[in-house]
C-alpha cells in the first residue's frame, strides 16, 4: 500500500496521543490489507478498497476518532456517531484490541471488495421531509438565484441546511446561519462545501 504525503502531514500534525492511535490503526491497515489506498476524505485520514471506504480517522485536540465504513456489517449494535463506533479515543487503550481490530479490518476490506455488498444491505428508509423555518424561506424568496439552486439540491443537501439553521437555539445565531446558507447556496455551495475536495 502506497503512503499518501496528505495523510502523514495530518498524522504528524495530530496531537502525540492522537498520533499514536492513528499510526497504530494505519499499520494494522497496511499489515492487513496491501491493496488498501490511502486518501483525504472529509479533511481526514481514510483507507479504500477498490475505491470504497473501508475506514476513516480523526484526530481533535482532546481525542481521536475511528469510523469504520460499513459498520453495520461488522458492528450491528454499533451505535455510529461523529465519534465513530468506539467513542472518543484519548489513548492506545481506547481502541479495541488487536485481534478483534484486526478482524473488523479484514471482514470489512472483504466486504467492500464484493461487488455485492451494496445489493445486499437493507434499503435506505426514507426520512421524513423537514419544514424550513419560515425566515429561511423567506430569505430564499428575497434571492431568486439562492431559490432556483435550492430547488435544484438534492434531498439530502436541502435536508443539511435545514437542519443546521433549526439547532440554532438563539436567534441571532439562527439569523447568521440564514445569512450565511443563503449566501453559500446563491453560489450553489452544498452546506460543507468547505470540506469538499
Amino acid at each position: 500500500m502506497s503512503r499518501s504525503a496528505a495523510v502523514d502531514d495530518y498524522v504528524a500534525a495530530a496531537p502525540p496521543f492522537a498520533r499514536s492511535i492513528l499510526e497504530h490503526v494505519r499499520g494494522r491497515v497496511h499489515a492487513l490489507v496491501p491493496d488498501a489506498e490511502e486518501a483525504i476524505k472529509w479533511a481526514k485520514p481514510a483507507y479504500l478498497v477498490g475505491g470504497r471506504i473501508l475506514l476513516v480517522t480523526a484526530a481533535f485536540k482532546a481525542h481521536a476518532a475511528l469510523s469504520f465504513w460499513r459498520a453495520g456489517t461488522a458492528l450491528p449494535n454499533a451505535e455510529t456517531s461523529a465519534m465513530g463506533q468506539f467513542g472518543r479515543l484519548t489513548a492506545l487503550a481506547d481502541l479495541p484490541d488487536d485481534t478483534r481490530l484486526d478482524a473488523l479490518i479484514v471482514e470489512l476490506a472483504e466486504a467492500a471488495r464484493t461487488p455485492a455488498t451494496a445489493a445486499r444491505r437493507s434499503p435506505a428508509t426514507s426520512r421524513p421531509a423537514l419544514e424550513p423555518h419560515p425566515a429561511f424561506l423567506a430569505a430564499l424568496d428575497s434571492e431568486p438565484a439562492a431559490r432556483a439552486q435550492f430547488d435544484r439540491f438534492s434531498d439530502s443537501c436541502r435536508r443539511e441546511y435545514i437542519e443546521w439553521i433549526s439547532e440554532a437555539k438563539r436567534d441571532d445565531t439562527r439569523a447568521r446561519r440564514i445569512a450565511e446558507a443563503t449566501g453559500w447556496i446563491a453560489q450553489g455551495r452544498k452546506r460543507n462545501w468547505r470540506y469538499e475536495r
